[in-house]
């Protein structure tokens, strides 16, 4: 078999994302860095779309992060790179917004890329006050997957990085059910370990973590236990392997494609080929701390490693996309 002609064939799906702020001249992995173009092929940062076009992505998921230094307005932060999404997908027939599984295969078999809209951490809604309103007016626009937190500690959640106890507070129980309710999935990553096991105990659709490896293997806190993945894959979810070099391995020089695969293998045998797939986290890290893909224009790398390593073609479909695919269909329709 064709590894790369299998792939160019599959329907790939990356979970997770930070190039909205790339394009708006707010780098979270190069803060010095101009606004890129995104329609044009670049040296620059991961992700482009003439890229995600050699990389045979047919959906990438498009978060939306407020850096520290805009949480003053989170909210406000939150609607202008959502503009500047919109504006983007109003500049090109090539992509456009997916809403539910049916445009994630239209855009596979028009030969286009989907864009999935998701926020990445839940101070984008606001106060208790306002929150569920927002949260609404957000699904109405395309919002289709929300982190709850980032590390941080916020009105929804106690992130990873938040120092002290308590995991979903009262308000956070509520967004929850106002998430599956509507049809967005509810993404886990960055959440504090008490956090995520408040989670499980609420939670009556699939879950996600869209971009976290395995601590067994990197024993690094945003990373997941194997108790904690196989919760994941309980609720029918799936846990996105991350290319960020630091949740990758301790040592840089070991962060490779091989060891994103020894991820991908120990993910598998913890929960199952249905319940893996992929959120590379592009333009959300730095060649710091090792990296294994310069831009997603090379992920077919990752499909030919998983192919050699034996696992059966059908499991590497799932894993670059299909999965995705169901968990998308199952929440958003």
């Amino acid at each position: 078999m064709d590894a790369r002609e299998f792939h160019q064939g599959l329907v790939v799906v990356d979970g997770h994302c930070d190039t909205i702020g790339d394009i708006v001249g707010t780098s979270f992995s190069d803060p010095s860095a101009p606004p890129r173009d995104f329609l044009a092929r670049g040296a620059a940062g991961h992700i482009d779309l003439p890229r995600l076009v050699e990389g045979g992505v047919t959906c990438q998921a498009m978060a939306l992060f407020t850096d520290d230094k805009f949480m003053s307005d989170a909210p406000g932060r939150t609607r202008l790179l959502l503009d500047a999404l919109e504006s983007l997908l109003a500049s090109t027939d090539a992509m456009f917004l997916a809403r539910r599984a049916a445009d994630v295969l239209r855009a596979k078999a028009e030969g286009r890329v989907a864009a999935l809209f998701a926020i990445e951490g839940g101070e984008a809604i606001g106060e208790p006050e306002v929150g569920l309103d927002a949260l609404r007016s957000y699904h109405s626009r395309g919002l289709r997957m929300m982190g709850l937190t980032w590390n941080r500690r916020n009105a929804i959640a106690r992130g990873v990085g938040a120092d002290g106890a308590g995991g979903i507070t009262e308000f956070g129980r509520r967004v929850v059910a106002e998430m599956e309710r509507l049809g967005i999935i509810v993404d886990a990553s960055h959440l504090s370990d008490e956090a995520l096991d408040d989670l499980f105990a609420i939670a009556e659709r699939p879950i996600v973590a869209t971009h976290s490896n395995s601590r067994e293997l990197c024993p690094h806190r945003r990373n997941l236990l194997d108790s904690q993945v196989e919760r994941i894959a309980a609720t029918g979810g799936l846990v996105g392997v991350t290319f960020a070099g630091i949740f990758v391995d301790p040592d840089p020089a070991k962060v490779t494609v091989e060891r994103i695969a020894d991820h991908v293998d120990r993910l598998v045998s913890v929960a199952g080929a249905e319940h893996v797939g992929l959120g590379s986290d592009f333009d959300g890290f730095t060649a710091r701390y090792g990296q294994a893909f310069s831009s997603c224009a090379e992920l077919p790398r990752l499909t030919e490693v998983l192919l050699g390593r034996g696992h059966p073609p059908e499991d590497v479909a799932k894993i670059m996309g299909g999965n995705w695919l169901r968990v998308i269909g199952e929440i958003a329709g």
